[in-house]
């Protein structure tokens, strides 16, 4: 099951065609080369996880973003169905104005990193990420991505007070890398940065491929009716963006068919309790019709705490050698 970013649904769970209205006062950040304060240079990364070859940990350097950037963009641009704009598909990057303002967490192959010249950085093996957004951050002037097709400051109104949220995208795994071991390393890396920074709710845009209604009829009215979330989770699609999920009727859907429809990673956050906000989005720049999932902490199903830890927990577990 946690092959939930290979095949279709591996792209990001947090990603949009355009930028809420509050990103206008971040349009310096628009140009990556334009950073307002530069990563620190060589200091030693902070290591969440490692199985093998591959290690888990937050990006340090602008330089170590742009590697994730260029993954996102061979996946998403060169593998999947989006559309690059000129700029991107002169610098072969995946990149908007969040990139300056999030933590990316890659997964690195060590045995191929590159040694730096004297004074300069390794070069890292990127071959995993996921963008986090912190409610902190995203508060301070842009708000969080999803912001774009869902209308989720109602649910923030009712549940900041108590609850501390971080919004999750651009996630994608590099095709010769997409198997058990590296995606639950990725999540790994996730599940112990939700718990050091007591995060209490994940939000963030998934994605079937496609945008025709009529193929994922099926999945998309499974979801409505099994896991739409409940009045005081709900969160629905901006007026003029979304559509029904709810286009036949329970008693007709056939629920291992209608899982198997699923994009991998529409299907572990399921499992793993997550609700679903009203109605489903087209994006066609990127060709997809995307779903918002809205993943309590406290709701995940106890099974899988054994992998990745409880809530209350703080230190995080390490990973050992296969």
């Amino acid at each position: 099951m946690w092959q939930a970013i290979a095949d279709r649904g591996k792209r990001r769970s947090g990603r949009l065609g355009k930028l809420p209205a509050g990103v206008a006062a971040f349009d310096a950040l628009r140009v990556p080369s334009r950073h307002p304060k530069p990563f620190a240079r060589n200091i030693e990364p902070k290591i969440y996880g490692r199985v093998g070859n591959l290690e888990v940990r937050l990006a340090r350097t602008w330089a170590e973003i742009k590697l994730a950037q260029r993954l996102r963009y061979q996946v998403f641009f060169e593998e999947m169905s989006a559309v690059p704009t000129r700029l991107a598909q002169f610098r072969r990057r995946d990149e908007d104005a969040y990139d300056a303002l999030c933590d990316h967490l890659l997964v690195v192959d060590v045995d191929k990193t590159k040694p730096g010249r004297p004074g300069w950085p390794e070069r890292p093996k990127v071959i995993g990420t996921y963008r986090i957004l912190r409610q902190e951050i995203a508060d301070r002037g842009p708000g969080f991505y999803s912001a774009g097709e869902y209308e989720i400051a109602p649910l923030l109104k009712r549940k900041s007070a108590t609850h501390r949220f971080m919004e999750l995208g651009r996630s994608c795994v590099l095709a010769p890398y997409r198997n058990k071991r590296s995606v639950e390393l990725l999540w790994h890396g996730l599940w112990t940065y939700v718990r050091e920074n007591r995060i209490d709710v994940m939000i963030g845009c998934a994605s079937f491929e496609g945008t025709d209604l009529e193929e994922h009829r099926m999945a998309l009215s499974y979801l409505h009716h099994k896991a739409l979330a409940p009045e005081e989770w709900t969160c629905r699609a901006r007026p003029g963006l979304g559509t029904t999920m709810n286009l036949m009727p329970m008693s007709e859907i056939d629920q291992k068919a209608a899982l198997r429809a699923m994009p991998p990673l529409i299907k572990a956050y399921l499992r793993l309790g997550a609700y679903f906000g009203d109605g489903a989005v087209i994006d066609t720049q990127f060709g997809t019709t995307d779903v918002l999932v809205i993943m309590p902490v406290a709701k995940i199903d106890p099974r899988y705490f054994e992998h990745y830890g409880t809530p209350t927990e703080t230190k995080s577990r390490i990973a050992v050698d296969a």
